[in-house]
């Protein structure tokens, strides 16, 4: 119990430092840097929700754009058809449709794939998705949905404008640091170990008695809805959905931030989207320098650095600390020998 408090009030500083840093980003930035900070912001649950699903219980999704989308189109529709609906909720019911395709998709899927067969079959819905909203005009075709509005919240006891740039920025950075917290706070949870066993050791955990199937598909829904949530959050800052948020190469973003960052460690896609958004910005005028630097990075990173940069970082503190520990010792024993 200690040890749990200890870490959740380490994870809670690195979550105030990161929103702090994010806070001060309208004081020093334009406005070119401020939509791509609020883009990182988004990326980074984004790629939380698919390690969640990674290193949680060992699944492999290379179709995450479908949860993305489906949260982006279900905010779009409600925002552009149901306008009077409340933002909130209808944030809460694009989340859903993200949720409610996960849900769909792991009852056919997990029953009749396992490993590189699922994350194929992730990749073809996925694809079968982002096929389905360009061939429907409902949905914009290829066109998308475009002018959606920000949000005036109404909060009984006054209104929140989230009209400009720079207010709805604030509410997708305190939105994304509250769902990272509360994904940190159910991984570490005995829900979340109980998931990390599974991935460990199935044949053991089923024997113990535990439903594999229904944790996986419960593990499934709760990062598809995440990852919904983004999308569902990123629509009114851009002001449009568009059919390449369903793209397979969306599906790639938040396993290159897990890998950069670390796959092993909980903000590990956080590093990595951050770095990405840095590339981005410094190759923006650069046509495919930013695609080269990428497939650069990656290299190092498997090659050189597997486990990412958090996972280096751990390896040499740990290393530091094991030679200082031998250092005391030899001190001990010196000490020990002199006063024989």
């Amino acid at each position: 119990m200690i040890d749990y408090r200890v870490r959740f009030r380490t994870n809670l500083v690195i979550a105030a430092c990161g929103l702090a840093a994010f806070a001060v980003v309208p004081f020093v930035a334009n406005s070119g840097l401020l939509f791509l900070a609020g883009l990182v912001a988004i990326n980074i649950v984004f790629g939380l929700s698919w390690n969640f699903l990674f290193s949680g219980v060992g699944l492999l999704s290379f179709g995450h754009a479908m949860f993305f989308a489906g949260g982006a189109y279900g905010m779009a529709l409600i925002t552009r058809h149901v306008p009077e609906m409340p933002f909130l909720l209808a944030l809460v019911l694009g989340a859903a449709c993200g949720g409610l395709i996960a849900l769909v998709f792991g009852v056919v899927a997990l029953r009749r794939a396992s490993g590189v067969y699922f994350a194929v079959l992730t990749l073809a819905f996925s694809e079968l998705i982002h096929i389905l909203i360009t061939k429907t005009t409902f949905l914009g075709r290829n066109d998308g949905l475009t002018g959606i509005p920000r949000p005036v919240i109404e909060l009984g006891f006054g209104t929140l404008n989230l009209t400009s740039a720079t207010a709805y920025y604030y509410f997708i950075i305190i939105a994304m640091t509250l769902v990272a917290v509360m994904m940190w706070c159910f991984q570490n949870a005995p829900a979340g170990r109980l998931l990390q066993a599974i991935r460990q050791d199935q044949m053991r955990t089923a024997f113990l008695g535990t439903p594999i199937q229904g944790w996986q598909l419960t593990a499934f829904v709760i990062s598809g809805t995440v990852a919904a949530f983004c999308g569902a959050v990123m629509v009114p800052f851009t002001q449009i959905a568009s059919p390449e948020i369903a793209y397979w190469t969306v599906s790639t973003q938040p396993i290159l931030f897990t890998l950069l960052g670390g796959a092993g460690q909980f903000w590990g896609p956080a590093v990595g989207a951050i770095l990405f958004g840095a590339i981005d910005y410094g190759t923006r005028t650069m046509h495919g320098l930013s695609e080269i630097t990428v497939g650069v990075l990656l290299l190092a990173v498997v090659l050189i650095i597997p486990g990412g940069l958090l996972g280096l970082l751990k390896r040499r503190r740990a290393a530091a600390s094991k030679s200082a520990r031998s250092e005391t010792a030899g001190e001990r024993t010196s000490e020990t020998e002199a006063g024989k």
